[in-house]
């Protein structure tokens, strides 16, 4: 038999040593840290940090999952920038149309309406909201509507925390889709 034959035979005793049909017997540990690690409580102390605490603050310049930074604070001046600054980063497709749609029917429905024109189900009990076409909105830039949908405006609240950004992209897809008809007239 040869060296390899040996080496195959080897591990595969190796391997098996480790198994067991008994869910009791735990069979040969070679790294037993990984199978019985250490578990700390959020505010116990840790010997193994300098400060000796276990919650540690994240590393300084590090983004939250899903939350990339916007530099566009809120108000007029800074939505008139973002119009002009931000540019759609996705091609208008059917199924980003589609996607669009379905969060505009989820987020903005309840006060715009179905056609945009500020008339949902919500407004007897809310003031109504600007008509997505009107003519000074029909000439925001994707930028901006995207800083709306972020910031909020007037009583529109902020959608940053319930629309990811990529998704905020989709939906100023589909209010262009509202508008289109109205910028023809």
């Amino acid at each position: 038999m040869d060296k390899v034959g040996i080496y195959i035979i080897v591990t595969l005793l190796l391997i098996s040593s480790g198994c067991s049909r008994n869910p009791d017997e735990t069979g040969i540990e070679i790294f037993p840290d990984m199978v019985h690690s250490v578990g700390y409580e959020a505010y116990s102390e840790n010997s193994i940090m300098a400060d000796g605490k276990t919650n540690q603050l994240p590393p300084e310049g590090s983004i939250a999952r899903n939350k990339l930074p916007f530099p566009y604070g809120k108000g007029e001046a800074e939505a008139k920038r973002a119009g002009q600054e931000l540019v759609n980063p996705f091609a208008e497709t059917k199924q980003g149309l589609e996607r669009g749609r379905s969060l505009y029917t989820n987020y903005c429905l309840a006060c715009h309406g179905v056609q945009g024109k500020g008339d949902g189900p919500l407004i007897p009990k809310f003031p109504n909201p600007p008509s997505l076409t009107a003519k000074r909105l029909l000439k925001y830039e994707d930028g901006r509507l995207y800083h709306i949908i972020t910031e909020g405006s007037g009583d529109m609240p902020s959608h940053k925390e319930q629309i990811n950004s990529k998704d905020r992209w989709f939906l100023v897809q589909y209010v262009n889709y509202i508008q289109e008809t109205y910028r023809k007239k």
